[in-house]
């Protein structure tokens, strides 16, 4: 990227940041100061206004704004309604590139022209996102295929996006000094530049496949290694129902919450037996058919860990899910959490009830009401005793389980989270005995 784009691009990204930030602080600062009584009114106006000129700029600019607006958009349980509305747009209906800049950048990375592959290709995309966008195609022995293909140039745009991340998390914790965006920025700084590479997706993708050899309810599409390549990506071609298509699922003879309670079966498995999941949850990823059956997409970013840490995590759910509060610390001191006054244990108590009690009764996914309050006393807590430490694995877990309460928001999950749970935790734990 030239230096004015990059500049251009900072200013515009920096310029809106700043305007969203301090539109909120004046609203606040007047409900304190001036006692208005309109704040809540007002609060709506400018997450409606916040939502629209973030959506605008992600889709002029592309790159890594376009990952965040599809986290923000997959969150209406944590998430103003306004933001969830505009944002969720982003899910997979990204203004695609024009086909014949596309069809470049496929014959460049097969070395042939696309007729010599494909006896059809749908020039129309079937998704676009943040980084790609993908076209249903016929190659020559007959198979329909799914053809992903990075955009040109996104990796450079990515990386000067990654640097102004951080430059405006840095500069905003100047400002929110309890807030330490350390490990946010450490995060997306490890986990982007996998996502860019297309043979490591189709690795995952593999290996997603082989833990559910013995389930014949989840379906993850077959890579054609013999056409795929780091920046190109072609694999069996499914259909299915979008998981947030409550219509379609109706039409379909698909009970949304069968589909919840598969989802939530799916991950435990993942994240208690195998030891490696599927990192990328938003609704543009997961698609369902009768059964249901659950098709997974997108597996750029999955994360493997040892058994050591699989189990730890296994012995943090159970404590939590029973509230034995010696164990649960014990739990989070073993899996790497610390916080700066190890005796103290409030910090950790204060994450377990986030974990805990942010769900309304009956509901399997977080209140934004109960998680104010669970922010306030975590924001107190560790005020008086700050994190110090927090291992990455359990970071991108807890982004996953945000994305998945989002799901459970918009299915209106009724699973019964604790039954569902302690039978995999156990199973874990058992099965290292």
């Amino acid at each position: 990227m030239r230096a004015t784009d990059r500049l251009d691009r900072f200013l515009s990204v920096g310029t809106l940041a700043a305007r969203m930030y301090l539109g909120y602080k004046a609203i606040s600062l007047a409900e304190k100061r001036l006692h208005i009584e309109d704040g809540e009114r007002r609060r709506r106006r400018h997450h409606r206004w916040s939502a629209q000129r973030f959506y605008d700029v992600a889709v002029s600019r592309q790159g890594l704004l376009i990952k965040l607006g599809q986290i923000i958009g997959s969150r209406p349980d944590l998430i103003p309604d306004e933001y969830i509305e505009v944002l969720s747009r982003l899910q997979d209906r990204v203004p695609p590139k024009p086909f014949p800049v596309i069809k470049r950048a496929i014959e460049r990375r097969l070395e042939r022209p696309l007729a010599d592959v494909f006896t059809e290709f749908d020039e129309t995309p079937i998704a676009s996102a943040s980084l790609a966008q993908v076209h249903r195609a016929r190659l020559q022995d007959g198979r329909d295929v799914a053809v992903k293909v990075q955009y040109p140039g996104i990796q450079a745009i990515v990386e000067n996006d990654l640097r102004n991340i951080r430059f405006l998390l840095r500069l905003l914790a100047v400002f929110e000094r309890n807030l330490d965006f350390t490990p946010i920025i450490q995060e997306i700084s490890q986990n982007v530049p996998m996502e860019l590479d297309f043979i490591n997706e189709g690795h995952n993708a593999e290996q997603i496949a082989k833990n559910f050899a013995g389930r014949d309810d989840i379906i993850v599409p077959t890579i054609c290694w013999e056409y795929s390549s780091r920046r190109l990506l072609v694999m069996q071609y499914v259909d299915g129902v979008k998981i947030t298509d409550l219509e379609g699922m109706q039409r379909a003879g698909i009970d949304p919450q069968a589909v919840a309670q598969l989802v939530t079966d799916v991950y435990c498995e993942q994240l208690f037996l195998h030891g490696m999941f599927h990192a990328d949850p938003h609704p543009g990823n997961l698609f369902v058919l009768p059964g249901p059956r659950l098709v997974m997409l997108d597996f750029g970013l999955c994360r493997q860990y040892d058994d050591k840490f699989r189990l730890g995590y296994a012995r943090l759910v159970e404590s939590l899910l029973t509230w034995n509060v010696a164990e649960m610390v014990q739990a989070y001191q073993d899996l790497g959490v610390k916080v700066r006054r190890a005796g103290d244990p409030t910090t950790y108590l204060e994450l377990g009830r986030a974990f805990m009690q942010t769900s309304a009764p009956g509901k399997a996914y977080a209140d934004p009401d109960l998680v104010a309050e669970a922010n306030q006393r975590m924001a107190r807590a560790i005020r008086a005793n700050p994190i110090v430490e927090i291992p990455r694995e359990l970071l991108l877990i807890m982004r996953v389980t945000g994305l998945l309460s989002g799901l459970g928001k918009r299915l209106d999950s009724r699973v019964d989270v604790i039954n569902t749970l302690l039978p995999y935790t156990r199973a874990a734990l058992e099965g290292a005995k």
